[in-house]
């Protein structure tokens, strides 16, 4: 009959994570681009770029999408994650987000991550649960995830990851649904499917699944944003990863 892991197999367990964490080189900084197809009020298109940036220990993740040409976007909006690396992956410390719409004000907000509390983007602050990522974070900390506990990534696997959103922290749960080939401009590529478990509702958190490719340090080479089920883009990688030499 099974029962709870014994003391000596919850610190093998933990060691062998650090060991794991230990060994994990973060890559060096990298630019990904996708193309932009969705929906919003009809069909639209665009570019869209992640930013992964890395100097000692600390990092910054920017995700940037466009709607519309490149040189006059009809809507934009960034992404940042600005904080260090550590034993457990990422620690933010700051968040930022920017939206653009042709012909209104920008519109920004920002997060303030303290060792243990997050101060929201309408100045609320509440408990910093370990793990803590942000709307930019998270694709790097599951890149991370999956490449030190390879165990993750297998169907039927299931990821938590606390998720600091504009208006409050709420435990994600994510589920590995299993092996896709993706159809991308550079070809054929080998992706395990990752979707959380809430639902996009009208006036609800946006949510992301993505598809992550193993022969490309389990970064993401698709990922759908839904608002709602009419409101939703769909970001397809471009090109092989470009990134700084070592």
């Amino acid at each position: 009959m099974a029962g709870a892991a014994s003391a000596a197999e919850m610190a093998a367990a933990a060691g062998a994570a650090a060991s794991a964490s230990a060994a994990f080189e973060w890559p060096p900084s990298t630019r990904l681009d996708y193309l932009l197809t969705g929906n919003y009020r009809g069909p639209v298109e665009g570019q869209a770029r992640v930013d992964w940036l890395m100097r000692g220990s600390r990092y910054q993740v920017h995700l940037e999408l466009s709607v519309g040409p490149p040189f006059a976007p009809l809507v934009s909006r960034r992404l940042s994650s600005d904080g260090e690396v550590g034993a457990a992956g990422l620690v933010p410390l700051r968040y930022e987000e920017e939206t653009r719409v042709a012909f209104q004000q920008p519109r920004s907000l920002h997060m303030a991550f303290e060792p243990d509390r997050v101060r929201l983007a309408n100045g609320r602050e509440v408990p910093r649960p370990p793990g803590v990522q942000d709307s930019a974070s998270q694709f790097v900390q599951m890149t991370w995830l999956f490449t030190t506990r390879a165990g993750l990534l297998a169907a039927g696997a299931r990821v938590e990851i606390p998720l600091a959103l504009p208006r409050a922290v709420d435990l994600w749960v994510y589920d590995v649904l299993g092996a896709e080939t993706l159809y991308t401009p550079m070809g054929e590529v080998a992706t395990m499917h990752v979707k959380p478990r809430r639902e996009a509702r009208p006036g609800g958190d946006l949510t992301a699944e993505f598809w992550v490719a193993p022969t490309l340090q389990y970064l993401p080479v698709r990922i759908v944003i839904r608002q709602d089920a009419d409101t939703w883009v769909d970001l397809m990688i471009q090109r092989l990863p470009r990134q700084a030499q070592r």
